[in-house]
């Protein structure tokens, strides 16, 4: 294998955590610009199945698939399917799963794909092929669901004036391109020399929504945990606040040990699933933020997978949900 033309953030310290070794099967969750996927490949021995749910990816990905000689699977499909992509390629268990959740650089880069506001595009932010774009999500759903989507997904605390102006503005105009959605929420939200761009929350907001990216992330956790065997790696990068807290919460309660106390009966706990390789998150350091700004906000957990069961699928968390808002419920 050669080297990669693109090094993902934090990707030496994914490879080193996953330890890939020769006759080991692994999954790259989030196969982008295949950057995992090549440092898994360059180990001898190596199997790997690797999953995009982004045709573009999928299309760059086939000259790797041609060198790997039959080591390498490359499957379009979304992330939270890993357990039934691998059992489509007679894999029942694996040695590890790393996963870099979230928009890539390659898809923020075209402006035809509408993720970013500096660079002016159709308002459509999907991921995928299928299923309602940004656009769609901005004609039809409610003020409340508007502001809700934008202040839970997006953090942004001006929500409600920004959902308000969506609504006045589109009975003339409907919103189809990010341009013209960026000038609005510039327009209503003030910001400083400085500061962040005043649509960056709106745009995240949207984009995770529309691509129901917590929801995905949650159900692949759960989907890695089911498939991977007693001492395979569980390794993932995320890259803002509400991504981190899933995978520090699914870990932590994943790992816990013990219960009871002197004052209280012993409580039956189900025996941790994984053990913390990341006791903290592993940031990335200053050379690697210098030549990669997208770096600053990374934080990489990382866990091996126990002989005890997989525990059950906890509770949802009550973020705005796609097909609730899109039906008008």
């Amino acid at each position: 294998m050669s080297s990669a033309p693109h090094i993902p953030v934090l990707g030496r310290e994914a490879i080193a955590h996953l330890a890939p070794r020769d006759g080991g099967i692994y999954v790259d969750a989030t196969f982008g610009a295949g950057g995992y996927s090549r440092a898994i490949l360059e180990v001898p021995g190596t199997r790997l199945i690797a999953i995009d749910r982004d045709r573009t990816a999928i299309t760059g990905g086939a000259e790797l698939v041609e060198r790997s000689a039959g080591r390498l699977a490359l499957v379009e499909d979304r992330f939270s399917n890993l357990a039934d992509v691998c059992a489509a390629q007679g894999i029942d268990t694996v040695d590890g799963v790393v996963m870099d959740v979230g928009v890539s650089s390659m898809q923020l880069d075209q402006a035809g794909r509408g993720f970013s506001f500096r660079l002016d595009g159709p308002l459509d932010m999907r991921m995928g092929q299928s299923g309602p774009t940004a656009a769609d999500v901005v004609a039809r759903a409610s003020e409340g669901d508007l502001a809700d989507i934008i202040y839970q997904l997006g953090e942004e605390r001006h929500s409600r004036r920004i959902a308000r102006a969506i609504v006045a503005d589109r009975k003339d105009t409907p919103f189809t391109t990010t341009r013209a959605l960026a000038e609005l929420v510039a327009r209503v939200v003030r910001s400083k020399p400085g500061d962040i761009h005043p649509a960056t929350r709106t745009f995240q907001a949207l984009r995770i929504f529309v691509n129901e990216e917590l929801e995905e992330l949650q159900t692949a956790l759960a989907a890695a945990e089911r498939v991977l065997t007693p001492g395979g790696r569980l390794v993932v990068v995320s890259f803002h606040s509400l991504e981190d807290r899933i995978v520090k919460n699914f870990l932590s309660e994943r790992s816990k040990t013990g219960g009871g106390s002197r004052h209280l009966p012993e409580v039956a706990q189900v025996p941790p699933s994984f053990q913390l390789l990341t006791r903290r998150p592993i940031v990335a350091g200053d050379d690697e933020v210098a030549h990669n700004p997208r770096a600053r906000s990374a934080k990489l957990r990382a866990a091996e997978r126990t002989s005890a069961p997989a525990h059950q699928d906890g509770e949802q968390s009550s973020w705005p949900r796609l097909s609730d808002v899109m039906r008008g419920g």
